[in-house]
């Protein structure tokens, strides 16, 4: 019996501090393990705190969560709890929370615990096979997965989706036990799921990602056709598809506009996704590193490429860039998901607004920052056709596959209602993750002798986030707060000595304690604990 967790962060830092599990030891002994995002984290930091009298170490929601289920549990008051009990607290837990997710929970000696929010956001599916300690016992395994390819990889069958706000208990020894702990509210998936970041031979919430992508490809072809127009559609030498996730759709493309279809990208396995990578220019690095173009394919065609979507076009960027100095004439890119406009606010952290390349652009200009000579998306309700179409058909009254998609980034219409006050939070939660690595970052370019005036700026002051989650320079040298310098009547700054050795010495005890901090990664809220204390010096 035991739980794992291999995503990376989406609320709070990647310090190894909030690497999950996460682990209680009162009341029962309890790990977890969370996909998604909270929506209401401020308050439930505010009500462990102030009512329930938590102690939370880390800035993320998962632990958050986590403690309110405790809580929740820890209101039985009694030595031993039984499947009524877990089911009423999880009942009283999703009343609290506010958000998306897929969680699975570990009680020490007792089980295991999968549930999902009410509108199926975030995915969790159940599986089983016999027992391979006991194979003539007609016993079974089970295991739960955010998608079916780690369950039948590893042999096991009758898969499941865990339904919206459902729960299933797993005791040891027994067979899953299965209740709707909160109503459900609606049946959504989250559509990036279908996009890219699903493996293909994954089935989700009973749609194959592989169908759904062929279909993106089918009509993503339609809006190409109807966007270029017969002459350059006849221009065009050959599909390439931007690996992996946009080959299945490429292919599609390419039947549908009958044109040669080639891997013109060789793609290295062995580094990790570009967008979730800290920093423009780490991804700027990784594409070069991750892609490479052959020029045998490139060389004095028009090409079209094909890739899953657009998020900030650092990545497109270079891509083209690549195509052009393999020797391409023309380069139209085609992305299978409509532009991405607003953030994603329920478990895969794509960017802040301002860093995405269709945040207040139309296409032509994003055509001209990733510098294609044309940029086709796809439409939102071709996207949503696309995946819709290939679900299985229900006659339930309730059915057992989404009635809709989760699409708050490509219109900013999310299927729970979120407050104005939570993207401000989310910005600045994002600053805060950001803002050391930055720091760092600068540090290192003074020493190389490469640093722009603003890095210059932030090595020698520290850094701040601002209203909007940006992370720029501490204003007057204050590291870690924003206080801007007011002009008083005879022009002096206010706060500041007018004794030119006065000012000299709070620079030179500023600069002192600016040296003090470098190196110091630790946020001041976040206890050094026995999960990160092997993270500093």
């Amino acid at each position: 019996m035991g739980i794992g967790h291999l995503r990376y962060p989406t609320a709070g830092s990647s310090a190894n501090a909030e690497a999950q599990p996460f682990y209680v030891n009162s009341p029962y002994g309890i790990c977890f393990a969370h996909n998604g995002n909270l929506i209401n984290a401020p308050q439930l930091k505010h009500f462990l705190d102030y009512e329930a009298h938590r102690h939370i170490n880390t800035d993320s929601d998962s632990e958050l969560m986590l403690n309110v289920f405790a809580n929740e549990l820890n209101e039985t008051k009694k030595a031993r709890v039984n499947h009524d009990d877990l089911f009423a607290s999880l009942s009283r837990m999703y009343e609290r929370c506010e958000g998306g997710w897929a969680c699975i929970a570990m009680l020490a000696g007792f089980g295991i615990i999968g549930f999902r929010d009410s509108y199926g956001i975030r995915p969790l599916i159940l599986g089983s096979r016999p027992s391979r300690e006991s194979p003539d016992s007609g016993s079974f395994d089970y295991m739960m997965a955010s998608e079916s390819v780690a369950l039948s990889q590893l042999g096991y069958t009758n898969f499941r989706d865990i339904k919206p706000g459902e729960a299933v208990i797993i005791q040891k020894g027994s067979r899953p036990v299965f209740q709707q702990v909160q109503p459900r509210k609606n049946y959504t998936p989250d559509i990036f799921e279908y996009v890219y970041f699903a493996r293909p031979d994954s089935v989700i919430d009973s749609i194959s990602v592989h169908r759904s992508r062929q279909r993106m490809g089918d009509k993503l072809a339609k809006t190409i056709v109807d966007t270029l127009g017969p002459k350059e559609i006849s221009d065009i030498d050959v599909v390439i598809p931007i690996p992996e996730t946009s080959n299945t759709s490429a292919a599609s493309v390419a039947r549908y506009l009958d044109k040669p279809y080639c891997q013109g990208f060789v793609k290295n396995r062995y580094v990790f996704r570009t967008f979730i990578m800290p920093g423009q220019e780490a991804r700027q690095r990784g594409v070069r590193r991750k892609l490479n173009a052959m020029a045998l394919e490139f060389q004095g065609r028009n090409v079209l490429l094909v890739d899953d979507s657009i998020v900030r076009g650092t990545t497109s960027r270079e891509i083209v860039n690549m195509a052009r100095e393999a020797g391409a004439r023309k380069v139209h890119f085609a992305s299978c998901a409509p532009p991405i406009t607003h953030a994603h606010i329920y478990g895969i952290d794509l960017a802040s607004p301002h860093e995405l390349v269709a945040h207040n652009r139309d296409v032509a200009s994003i055509a001209q920052h990733v510098g294609a000579d044309s940029v086709i998306y796809q439409s939102l309700d071709d996207l949503k056709a696309a995946c819709a179409e290939v679900a299985p058909p229900s006659e339930a009254p309730q059915p057992d596959v989404p009635g809709d998609f989760e699409v708050g980034v490509f219109c900013g219409k999310y299927v729970t209602p979120v407050s104005a006050e939570y993207f401000d939070h989310l910005e600045r939660v994002r600053g805060e993750g950001r803002k050391h690595k930055i720091q760092h970052q600068a540090q290192a370019a003074v020493v190389r002798g490469v640093a722009t005036e603003e890095q210059l700026k932030m090595a020698r002051d520290g850094v701040s986030v601002d209203d909007t989650g940006r992370v720029v320079p501490a204003v007057n040298g204050h590291a870690g707060e924003d206080r801007p310098t007011v002009i008083g009547a005879n022009g002096d700054a206010e706060g500041q000595s007018q004794d030119e050795g006065t000012q000299q010495t709070a620079r030179r005890e500023n600069g002192e304690r600016q040296r003090s901090l470098e190196g110091q990664s630790i946020r001041e809220r976040m206890d050094i604990n026995i999960y990160n204390i092997g993270d500093y010096p």
